[in-house]
């Protein structure tokens, strides 16, 4: 899940009073395209430069290409039908080239009005992060309102997240501590994803009141933070100020203090659901495909020695995204010691690297392709095994990478693990439609696809469930080898020679 910050600079060559910022939202949806509004930011008064504040937050699909229009308003009245308003320009994008780009931040100049320059529009996508985490505080007040006429007040806290309409809902409500105006409410804990929907700059109100046995509690004031501000931590910045309401001559003038004691946040800990998770008990589905096809492929090639690597996750310690790193951490010698090494690096990464989007296929292919570009004599073949959940963010460049690879000493085969559509790897896979890239055709099939949900055996039995993997998926790399040789007019040796049989790469 993301969110997207908006702004705008040079929004119209013309002075204007208040811009306005409208969002509709184009969704490819199994080949139906249908228009559906999303949202609409608030309206910043007197300046061709807004930004905004409100933020909308969108599912993003790594299969699927989500199309986003915006619209720019001059908003001269109080009516809601946008119509009444002066366009000012619009732009067309896709979801994923926002969050593709350079640290999640697009520019895009803004056309519809001929003859005029209509400015640029910065759009920024942040991840929704640590959505599980929940919060524990404790909070204290002193000097608070009198409201009960023969007594103390009964105070208790309610707090609210603000939403992307500008209205609130309410989250928490405190305990009532009787009888006091310098209460200290007991710590609660909160999902952070209630308190600001994993929005850190959300604004968070917090209302003070003082409660009656009737239900009618008085309102004794309010103030607001975030969960950026309280997750500071006690110090003078999380002392806040009640704005309070003087009912009569008798209320209190001093100010209204509402303190924060203490604040934490703790991971809220589920059931595995990663198709990563390392079980003590049996293999993920990624150490399953791997060890089926890489213990029979592993007899072809003389030396054992892998090169492994992942691609789509954040690399300690300044956690930059690669789309193809060495799997054992050494970037000079990436190579694993058979199949058993490679399966121990796997697992090591595992506790070292953040899986992370986008995930792109296109440097991995390339960088074997490079590798198998150096030796095209036929003394070596070179198979990439790339095992995926069956996301994929770079389509058009896999293809090209795929079509250049293909007059290669190369093969790949691609095992989907996971519960997803596998859509865009049966695309790859060119036994139907062989696959093309800007008009060319890949000059042979290269590529073999199957997914692993169909080799698993009911009854559980890994042992059966690899080997039915393991036959199908290696049953077309005979006659890739073979029809690659014979492109090149490449005849067997007269004497057997070392001929390794090549790269295993691992997507994680």
């Amino acid at each position: 899940m993301y969110y997207l910050l908006l702004k705008l600079k040079d929004s119209t060559e013309q002075t204007s009073s208040k811009t306005h910022f409208t969002v509709k939202c184009l969704l490819n949806l199994y080949f139906l395209y249908t228009t559906i509004y999303f949202g609409r930011t608030e309206v910043i008064d007197n300046t061709r430069n807004p930004d905004f504040v409100r933020k909308f937050v969108l599912d993003f699909f790594f299969e699927e290409k989500q199309n986003l229009r915006f619209d720019v308003y001059n908003v001269d009245s109080r009516s809601c039908n946008i119509s009444k308003h002066d366009f000012l320009g619009q732009t067309f994008c896709t979801l994923g080239e926002i969050i593709g780009s350079t640290g999640g931040r697009l520019e895009r100049t803004l056309s519809g009005i001929p003859g005029k320059k209509c400015g640029v529009i910065i759009l920024t996508a942040e991840e929704l992060s640590n959505c599980r985490d929940i919060a524990t505080m404790q909070l204290c007040a002193n000097k608070l309102d009198k409201k009960d006429f023969f007594g103390k007040s009964d105070p208790f806290l309610v707090f609210y997240r603000s939403n992307e309409d500008g209205t609130f809902t309410i989250c928490h409500k405190t305990e009532v501590i009787k009888n006091t105006l310098n209460p200290v409410w007991q710590p609660f804990t909160i999902p952070v994803r209630a308190l600001c929907n994993g929005d850190y700059d959300r604004t968070v109100k917090v209302d003070v009141y003082d409660w009656d046995r009737d239900g009618s509690h008085d309102f004794i004031g309010e103030f607001t933070t975030s969960y950026r501000e309280l997750s500071r931590g006690q110090n003078q910045f999380n002392v806040y100020e009640v704005k309070h309401i003087m009912f009569c001559c008798f209320s209190l003038v001093l100010p209204l203090l509402v303190t924060l004691l203490s604040f934490k946040v703790e991971s809220e800990y589920t059931f595995p659901t990663s198709l990563h998770y390392m079980s003590p008990y049996q293999m993920n589905a990624y150490a399953m495909a791997l060890k089926a096809v890489g213990e029979i492929i592993q007899d072809y090639d003389s030396d054992k020695l892998f090169p492994a690597y992942g691609f789509g996750a954040k690399l300690p310690p300044d956690g930059k995204i690669s789309h193809a790193f060495p799997l054992n951490g050494d970037g000079d010698h990436p190579n694993c010691v058979g199949i058993d090494g490679v399966l121990e690096a796997y697992f090591q990464s595992l506790r070292t690297v953040q899986l992370y989007g986008p995930t792109n296929f296109a440097p991995v292919i390339n960088k074997v392709a490079n590798c198998a570009a150096e030796i095209t004599d036929g003394s070596q073949y070179f198979v990439l095994l790339m095992i995926t959940d069956g996301v994929i963010s770079d389509m058009v460049q896999t293809k090209e990478a795929v079509v250049n690879a293909a007059s290669l000493p190369l093969s790949i085969i691609i095992v989907g693990v996971g519960p997803a559509e596998f859509d865009a790897m049966e695309e790859l896979d060119g036994d139907e439609v062989r696959v093309s890239s800007r008009g060319r055709l890949a000059e042979r099939d290269i590529v073999q696809f199957v997914p692993f949900r169909d080799y698993i055996d009911r009854s559980g039995n890994q042992v059966l469930s690899m080997a039915r993997l393991a036959k199908d998926v290696l049953a077309e790399i005979p006659d890739q080898l073979l029809s690659f040789m014979k492109s090149r007019g490449i005849e067997p040796r007269p004497s057997m020679s070392s001929s390794p049989l090549p790269a295993l790469h691992r997507h994680m």
